[in-house]
């Protein structure tokens, strides 16, 4: 798995580092948005700023994308089709009021027009609501 995650960054220009690949192996193990604080305390002897600075990385490289969420940053892996220039996460970031969890809703998706003479960078798509296992569980 180490291989893989290494050439993973490696694709992206990234320098896989130990704590690169530690962190990104524990990103794609996530299914919800982490923030800085989430991510630190599942490393206990890690420093702080070397996460930071990590995702920092990772989002400039199109290895991630950030979720601003009230206050809050918070990180998920992007598709592979994310680079330095672009990031096409082109969906709905949908906050749950229930259980906290933030989540890519990839079926929620911005039409794209293949005839414009601008180019999009980046579009911040943010919902709240209760999310589908909550509202299995009758938590609404």
């Amino acid at each position: 798995m180490k291989k893989n995650i290494e050439q993973k960054l490696l694709q992206k220009n990234t320098n896989p580092t130990s704590m690169r690949i530690l962190v990104y192996d524990f990103l794609e193990q996530q299914q919800v948005a982490m923030s800085l604080s989430e991510i630190e305390s599942h490393f206990y002897k890690a420093d702080r700023v070397t996460i930071y600075r990590t995702l920092k990385t990772f989002e400039e490289k199109g290895i991630v994308h950030s979720i601003q969420e009230n206050t809050t940053t918070k990180y998920i892996l992007c598709d592979d089709g994310c680079d330095e220039k672009t990031h096409k996460d082109w969906h709905l970031h949908f906050y749950c009021k229930i259980c906290k969890h933030t989540t890519c809703k990839e079926d929620f998706v911005i039409p794209q027009s293949e005839t414009r003479d601008y180019r999009i960078d980046e579009i911040k798509l943010f919902g709240k609501g209760i999310c589908e296992n909550c509202l299995k569980e009758g938590l609404q």
